[in-house]
């Protein structure tokens, strides 16, 4: 990914380029960061603009921790308060709560704007005005087994059923199991604490080549 192609190309619109190396260098943080994912979303041609939006959404989890506590815990949880809903004030004091006596005002200021300013972009909040009623993007199958066979091959917070990602977009404990029995990629049986995915394919890029670039799946690539 070079800056100057990004700029005489117009990747990002009539931005400056000194704006497009930064937003090169952000996603090259995000994506380059996991190959097999690069790889799936180069060749990713055909992709809805709601599988695109909570893609984005988990690669910038992945790669920054306030921002991942901040829509895989906070805002999650405050999805079950009486009023859902947060205001910039209350993200303020989140922050400083992370950050101690590290951040002056003016830095916690700024990043509860870009923290709120992302999880608008993402649906989890559904306003840019306070108070920002708390919302829940909507998640296609082919996104859910994109993550999926995603933190199968890496490593993160939480487990499988129980982590930010699935989380900040509302998916966990029962409405969690139901969307995973329906995934065609996946074979997965609960009983009682037992849980069995049952796997379809062995990795992301043989996941990819079935369900986006439309090869037929090989043996290698056979439920175990």
């Amino acid at each position: 990914m070079n800056a100057q192609l990004a700029f005489d190309e117009y990747w990002f619109g009539a931005r400056s380029l000194a704006r497009v190396k930064i937003l090169v260098t952000n996603m090259r943080a995000r994506f380059s960061a996991f190959p097999s994912a690069l790889a799936t979303l180069h060749s990713w041609e055909q992709m809805s603009p709601d599988t695109r939006r909570v893609i984005c959404h988990w690669h910038l989890q992945l790669t920054d921790p306030l921002y991942r506590s901040c829509t895989g815990v906070y805002l999650a949880e405050r999805r079950y308060w009486l009023r859902p809903e947060v205001t910039r004030d209350l993200v303020v004091g989140w922050v400083g709560d992370q950050a101690g006596a590290r951040w002056r005002i003016s830095m916690r200021i700024e990043l509860a704007s870009k923290l709120l300013a992302a999880a608008h972009s993402a649906a989890l909040v559904t306003t840019i005005r306070d108070p920002r009623p708390l919302g829940v993007p909507r998640v296609p199958d082919e996104a859910l087994e994109y993550l999926l066979y995603l933190l199968r091959e890496t490593e993160f917070e939480g487990s499988m059923l129980d982590n930010p990602y699935l989380r900040s977009v509302g998916l966990e404990g029962a409405i969690l199991d139901e969307r995973l029995r329906r995934l065609p990629g996946l074979a997965f049986k609960r009983q009682g604490d037992l849980v069995d995915f049952g796997w379809k394919y062995h990795n992301l890029r043989m996941w990819a080549d079935v369900n986006i670039r439309g090869a037929q799946p090989s043996m290698a690539g056979a439920a175990w």
